[in-house]
Formats: C-alpha cells, structure tokens, sequence
C-alpha cells in the first residue's frame, strides 16, 4: 500500500490485538495505510513486531500514554469488556475520538455517563455494532411499515453466563431488531422479557418489543444444536430472511428469490465490519459526517439488555 508520505494523514491508534482485532479490523486497516498513519498498541512486544511483519504498519507503542504521546486524534478499543469504562474515559478525556467493540460496558448507568462525557467533550463515541453495516441487513430496514420482525441468534449447545451471554451475544439481537424495525428512541413501545437459565447459565432469552405498527422480537438460543443468525421480516407484500448476514432470501406467495454476495465479495464486507470502520474514520476526519452508530441508539440497544438482565437478577 503506497502511503501519501507528503501529505499530513490522521492519525489513529489501535488499543488490543487480540481475536476480534486481527480478524475483524486490521486486515481491513492494513489497506487504509495510504490514508490513515495507524498506531499498534499491546503490552505483548512479540505481538507487535508479528503484526507490524504481517502488515507493514509502521507504528507501534506497548502502554496508553506512549500511545497518547503520539497524538493520536482517534483510537479503536478491542481489550476486555472490563478495561472498556477506564480506557474511554482516559481517552475522551484526553481528546480523543473512541471507537469501542461493543458493548461499552456491562452496567448501563456508566455508558450513559460516558456518552455524556463524549457529548460534553465534542467528541465521538461509536459502539462496534457492524451489524447495522452489514449490506442485506440494510436492505431489511423497514421505515416504520407494519411488520413482524424476528432476530435470532443461536449456538450449538454453548455454556456461557448469563449476564455474559446478553452482553456478548443478545445486545447483537438486540441491535439489529431495533435497527431493522427503524424503531426510534423517542418512540413509543411495550416490551416483555423472557428468559431461561439452569445455575447462572444462559439457555434462552427474549425480548419482544411492540410499537404501534410492529411486534419485534430479539432472542438467543444457547441449546440450539447449530450456529445459526437470522433476521426475518414479514409483512403483507412478502417475507425476507437474512441467514448468517450472507443469504438473503425474499419470498412470496409466488416465487422464492435468492440474493447472494458475488464470489470475490470479502467477508469483512459481507458483515458489515469495513463500511463500519470507514465511516467512523470520515467522522474522525470530517466532524460533517455524522456518529455511524447514533449515541441515542446504541445506549437504548443497552439498556434494553441491562432490563433483561435486571430481570433476570430479581428473579433468582
């Protein structure tokens, strides 16, 4: 990749290079480097140089404030859920745009003060939801017309915590079912939560949200006996079914289409994870281009999961 070396280009660090990281992002920064100066960052020195080897990334610091002395204008945040709150408000503080896999946190009340903060700072704070970006997804958005939408995520007989579990999984539900009903944060609706558990052990979870034109439902089946994603939405002139993000099928009572992604098309695009990047990079650089991920929605997708798991606490 050549690089504009006589032009100033933005600088943004990437703080975590773990799983998510190397196959959700860097492949995809890796060919922005004409564009973006891109900062590593990992307290793992060996992981640095690998990853500095594999894609010609020039820059790479191991701590925060090396990181910050860099100055950087924006940071992509791939640690630990649980390192999340600390490190954004180091950054917002610091002046920094955030971009944060999701969820920002586990306890709602601290991602509503750290979207505060970045209002506050005149700063951007985007969630991680690629979904939103994944191209049929989009074409699912319904603009508010009646429908039945379902959005479910299932595992193959995987145990996992139930908090962690709607954090990890359902919060992905969660945010596709809003973002395909187009439902509106000042919009109003009812919802009712379900959920099944066997000794702190997610099995099944629900919520089902209804507005005034649209029952939406979010689930995720941890006993499912497969790996499986679907978004369908039924309405009068037809139902589509999104499966994996990758096979959109629209049937009617006539005929049954079949759209897939060409060959060639890379999976990063597929899902969504690329358009994302590449809009929170011309936010970074153009304050015209608005938060890909709208604050508003991002903190109704979590304190929808934070209720769940409120839930699911007195419950027991």
């Amino acid at each position: 990749m050549l690089r504009n070396e006589g032009l100033k280009m933005t600088k943004i660090g990437v703080m975590g290079l773990g799983g998510i990281a190397q196959k959700a992002y860097l492949p995809v920064m890796a060919e922005m480097q004409d564009q973006i100066d891109w900062v590593l960052c990992t307290r793992n020195p060996d992981k640095l140089a690998h990853l500095q080897r594999q894609y010609g990334f020039k820059a790479a610091v191991q701590t925060v404030p090396e990181l910050l002395a860099q100055k950087i204008e924006a940071v992509f945040i791939h640690t630990p859920t649980s390192t999340h709150a600390t490190l954004i408000k180091t950054f917002l503080e610091a002046g920094v745009h955030v971009y944060v896999d999701k969820p920002v946190s586990v306890n709602y009340s601290e991602v509503k003060a750290l979207y505060q903060l970045a209002a506050e700072r005149h700063l951007l704070l985007t969630a991680g939801f690629n979904r939103r970006f994944a191209p049929f997804e989009t074409q699912l958005v319904t603009q508010q017309q009646p429908a039945v939408i379902k959005v479910e995520k299932n595992r193959a007989n995987t145990e996992q915590p139930v908090e962690f579990a709607i954090f990890d999984l359902m919060i992905h539900a969660v945010d596709t079912a809003l973002f395909v009903g187009n439902i509106q944060t000042n919009e109003p609706f009812t919802q009712q939560y379900q959920l099944n558990s066997e000794q702190g052990i997610l099995q099944y979870c629900a919520i089902t949200i209804r507005t005034q034109h649209q029952l939406v439902t979010a689930s995720v089946n941890m006993q499912a006996g497969a790996n499986l994603e679907v978004t369908e939405v039924q309405q009068p002139t037809g139902t589509q079914r999104l499966s994996n993000l990758t096979e959109l099928a629209t049937l009617t009572t006539s005929k049954t289409q079949v759209q897939r992604f060409p060959d060639w098309t890379p999976t990063l695009e597929q899902r969504g994870f690329a358009p994302l990047i590449r809009a929170f990079v011309a936010a970074v650089k153009d304050p015209a281009h608005p938060n890909p991920v709208s604050p508003a929605s991002s903190l109704l997708s979590h304190q929808l999961c934070q209720d769940l798991v409120t839930e699911y606490q007195t419950s027991i």
